[in-house]
């Protein structure tokens, strides 16, 4: 049992690369602004390369350049996310005797560690960000609620303030004897004394409606002061949210800033999910490209500045120059800059934290109307990719085509909007005839040819002062997001070029705990057991849905005479359910509800398994009509 250290055990000198780790360590708390921390002697690291010195600009058009402070406190945090776990074992080193092991290295920061604190930081923003833009409808709702309460308490004060002025302008023209009719009283004329009093009567009782008219008047102006403050609070409340929502979408734009290009190349390939054969060969090379692209950045020493620096080809940050396309024209959004002795192409920060941000989804499942973070139509993608680079568009492709700037053909760049089939379909450009993004016809995110349809809009630029004019109709026959037409007949339920029981678990939707189904199934599974409960107090009871190919030996050893053979399940392309809860016994409630109603929501239950089939399986339904 080694001996307790005292005050007077002699302490080991650090390592190089323990002594590295403190310094990086200790530049990090400086940076984020820990007390008494010593500030780091540069700006930059000293073994960062500069950027290639081209034709400088005139100094009136140079932009400010860039300091520490702008910078600085979102990549101190990523170093301190990405540099915690070597304060422990620096400490330890610092405060162990002579004794310790020598060489107990620490992991410095590198840009894998930073990328997934970066994700996890941009994945954080952009939920307070949705968040936020929740609370700005609601308060927009509350907003035109109370506009509309306080235009019907003007009405009202107009209408009563029209009463009080008819009456008083009557009463004004009124001859005294009318206004007082008691005064027609004559001891001359007794006969005449019931007429006048009724007359009296009557100019009493419309004097009493005029002070009521009076007082409603006033009511309803004190109402309308009322309603005009709750419309003032609700506008405050409204013009509070956007601003709150508006500085998380610039933060959203600092961290995206500085990122790096060799960050943004491990945040491309953090969460994508495999796909099958050639579909996977053609998402790996498309990624693979674009990571060497961002490396080629980095060793360059080149860091792709914000989009402001880059909207103006004629005034461009020292080291750039104009991106010129195929007739000379000036490329507005991106520059060029050199490499050994060629020009790279180097897109604003936003767009390649984009880019990035919408290749690591590949093979996610595509879903009517998601936007994430684990499935996604074609919209969601795009609008969930430009979300976490700090623009917040739209969720559909028509919209986005409204909302930016329109690019001619010759000039498309990495990273456009390229919306097609009238405005149906959007995907990001990866350039070299390439888009990526969730195809309705393949269930999932993937690297697909450019449309030959093909517009495309540029996020990074100004937005049009009105939006741009609608896309000619669709000729293809394709529905939203490339889905195809639903068939007459049954179908191959094969998908997504997976084999049977070989699906991604990352590529399906849950259903119900432990239970999960390919998304659209999913989504109308959860439709129907919505329905079934309204019916029946209780969603749907589900013992089985996707089947792994383990799974479905399992169940063949176990029920040879139930079970399919393995490789042949309709669970194993995940189409197929059992229920139980009653729907699994024929002539039940349950049972008759789901043979009345499945059908709405895309699930039968196949011949064979129906009462007097080959196999009757009442728990047995599949979505759509299969092979």
């Amino acid at each position: 049992m080694p001996a307790p250290r005292t005050s007077a055990s002699p302490r080991r000198e650090l390592t190089a690369r323990e002594a590295e780790a403190l310094r990086a360590l200790l530049a990090a708390r400086a940076a984020a602004g820990a007390p008494g921390a010593p500030r780091p002697a540069g700006t930059r690291p000293a073994t960062r390369r500069k950027r290639p010195a081209q034709k400088k600009k005139a100094a009136t058009r140079r932009p400010a350049p860039r300091t520490p402070r702008e910078r600085g406190p979102w990549r101190a945090r990523l170093l301190l996310v990405g540099l915690a776990t070597l304060l422990v074992p620096v400490l330890t080193v610092l405060l162990a005797p002579a004794t310790s092991a020598p060489g107990s290295a620490t992991v410095a920061a590198d840009p894998a560690s930073l990328a997934l604190a970066a994700r996890s930081t941009l994945l954080q923003d952009a939920d307070a960000y949705r968040r936020l833009q929740a609370e700005v409808t609601a308060r927009q709702a509350e907003l035109q609620a109370a506009v509309e309460a306080e235009r019907t308490a003007r009405a009202a004060v107009a209408t009563e303030q029209a009463t009080v002025g008819s009456a008083a302008a009557d009463l004004y023209r009124a001859s005294a004897e009318i206004r007082m009719p008691v005064l027609g009283l004559s001891a001359g004329s007794p006969d005449t004394t019931p007429d006048v009093l009724y007359r009296q009567a009557l100019a009493d009782r419309a004097a009493g409606a005029r002070e009521a008219a009076v007082v409603r008047a006033e009511r309803a102006e004190a109402a309308a002061r009322d309603a005009a403050g709750r419309v003032a609070a609700a506008q405050d409340a409204v013009d509070a949210a956007t601003a709150q929502a508006r500085t998380v979408l610039s933060g959203v734009r600092d961290t995206v800033d500085g990122l790096g290009p060799a960050v943004a190349a491990q945040l491309a390939g953090l969460d994508t999910v495999p796909a099958a054969g050639a579909q996977q060969e053609r998402n790996t090379a498309a990624l693979q490209r674009w990571q060497t692209h961002l490396a080629e950045l980095a060793a360059a020493g080149i860091e792709p500045p914000r989009a402001a620096a880059l909207a103006d080809p004629a005034s461009l940050p020292d080291g750039f120059s104009p991106a010129l396309d195929a007739a000379g024209q000036a490329v507005p959004g991106v520059a060029w800059a050199v490499v050994g002795n060629r020009p790279v192409t180097v897109l604003p920060a936003e767009t390649v934290a984009a880019v990035s941000s919408a290749l690591s989804r590949l093979g996610r499942p595509y879903s009517a109307g998601a936007t994430g973070p684990d499935a996604f139509d074609c919209g969601g993608l795009t609008a969930s990719a430009w979300l976490l680079a700090g623009y917040d568009l739209p969720a559909t492709a028509a919209g986005q085509w409204a909302a930016a700037a329109v690019v001619p053909a010759a000039q498309l760049q990495v990273g456009d909007l390229v919306v097609s089939d009238g405005g149906a379909d959007v995907a990001v450009s990866l350039g070299e005839g390439e888009v990526v993004g969730a195809s309705a016809g393949t269930y999932q995110v993937g690297v697909r040819p450019l449309p030959a349809d093909a517009r495309a809009v540029r996020v990074t630029l100004p937005a049009p002062a009105t939006p741009n004019a609608p896309l000619p109709a669709s000729t293809s026959g394709l529905g939203a997001c490339g889905a195809v037409p639903a068939p007459a007949g049954p179908v191959s339920p094969a998908w997504g070029g997976w084999s049977n029981g070989r699906i991604p678990a990352e590529a399906l939707c849950p259903v119900a705990r432990g239970h999960a189904l390919r998304c659209d199934a999913a989504a109308a599974y959860t439709a129907m057991s919505r329905a079934y409960e309204a019916a029946f107090g209780s969603p749907l009871c589900i013992t089985d849905s996707y089947r792994s190919m383990a799974a479905q030996v399992d169940a063949f050893r176990r029920k040879p005479a139930l079970a399919a053979v393995p490789g042949t399940s309709n669970h194993g392309w995940a189409l197929a359910v059992d229920l139980c809860g009653g729907v699994n016994v024929a002539g039940t409630p349950q049972w008759t509800w789901m043979t009345g109603n499945a059908g709405r929501f895309g699930f039968v239950s196949p011949d064979w398994a129906r009462p007097g089939g080959e196999k009757p399986e009442p728990w047995h339904w599949e979505f759509g009509s299969l092979l």
